[in-house]
C-alpha cells in the first residue's frame, strides 16, 4: 500500500533572513493530482516557497505538515532547479544513481536509465560527460533523473529558463506525461505561454505572500486582483 504525502499543509509558513521577510505568512493547501505553476514577479518569493516545501529551507515561523511520514517525504518527492545540477558522470550514469542510492539492481537500474535516456531523445549518448550537454539536454536530464524514481510531488523552478523552443516543447510534454501518471507538480515559471498550456492551477505571488490562487483558466482569464491584471498585462508592480 502505497503512503500518500499529500495534501500537504502550510500554516503561518515564514521566512526571514537578515530581519528581511522572504515569505509569508503563507496558509496554503497543496492537493494530490494537479500542476500548480507559481506567478509573480522577481524576488515576489516563489523560489523560496518551493524551496520550504521541499524541505531545504527552514521556516522561522508557522508549520508545514505531510499527510506521510518524514521518511516517506523524503523519499517521494524531488527537485528539479533553473538550473540543474549535473554529476560528472556519464548520461548512463547519472540517471541510475538515483536508483542506485534507492537500493535498486545494477541490471535494473542501467536498464531503467537507457529507457529514460531514449525518451529524453539522448539514447545516443550514454556515454557522454553530462557537463558537456547542451542546456536544454542537461534540462531534460535533470528532469528524467527525477522523474526515473517515480515521485508523488516534483518541484521545478524555472525549468525552461533561456532554453529553445524545441527543449521547452520537450520538457513540456515530459511534464504532461508525469502528471498523466499521477506526479504532482508545482512549478514557477515567469512564461505566461506555458502557464496557460500545462496549469490545472495557479498560485500568484507578491512581496512573499500568496496574492491569488485558483482555477488556472478561470483566474488567468478574470483575475480577481488589480495586481494580477497589472503582471498579465506586463506592468511592473511596485
Amino acid at each position: 500500500m502505497v503512503t500518500r504525502l499529500l495534501p500537504l499543509h502550510l500554516s503561518g509558513a515564514t521566512v526571514r533572513r537578515r530581519g528581511k521577510r522572504l515569505l509569508g505568512p503563507v496558509d496554503l493547501t497543496l492537493d494530490a493530482g494537479r500542476l500548480t505553476v507559481l506567478l509573480g514577479p522577481n524576488g515576489s518569493g516563489k523560489t523560496t516557497l518551493l524551496r520550504v516545501m521541499h524541505g531545504v529551507e527552514r521556516l522561522s515561523e508557522g508549520r508545514i505538515t505531510w499527510s506521510g511520514p518524514d521518511d516517506i517525504v523524503e523519499r517521494d518527492q524531488a527537485f528539479v532547479f533553473q538550473t540543474p545540477i549535473m554529476l560528472r558522470r556519464s548520461v548512463l550514469a547519472n540517471l541510475a544513481y538515483p536508483l542506485k542510492l534507492a537500493g535498486v539492481g545494477r541490471a535494473t537500474r542501467n536498464a531503467l536509465a537507457r529507457d529514460w535516456a531514449q525518451r529524453i531523445g539522448l539514447g545516443d549518448a550514454l556515454d557522454t560527460p553530462a557537463p558537456r550537454l547542451s542546456g536544454g539536454e542537461r534540462q531534460k536530464l535533470a528532469l528524467a533523473r527525477a522523474l526515473i524514481r517515480k515521485p508523488q510531488v516534483l518541484f521545478l523552478d524555472e525549468p525552461c529558463a533561456s532554453l529553445d523552443g524545441a527543449a521547452i516543447r520537450d520538457i513540456e510534454d515530459l511534464l504532461r506525461q508525469a502528471r498523466s501518471d499521477g506526479i504532482t507538480i508545482l512549478m514557477a515559471t515567469h512564461d505566461m505561454g506555458q502557464a496557460r498550456r500545462l496549469a490545472d492551477d495557479v498560485i500568484f505571488m507578491v512581496s512573499g505572500a500568496v496574492h491569488e490562487r485558483g482555477n488556472a483558466q478561470t483566474t488567468l482569464a478574470s483575475p480577481e486582483t488589480k495586481a494580477l491584471r497589472a503582471f498579465l498585462n506586463g506592468d511592473i508592480l511596485p
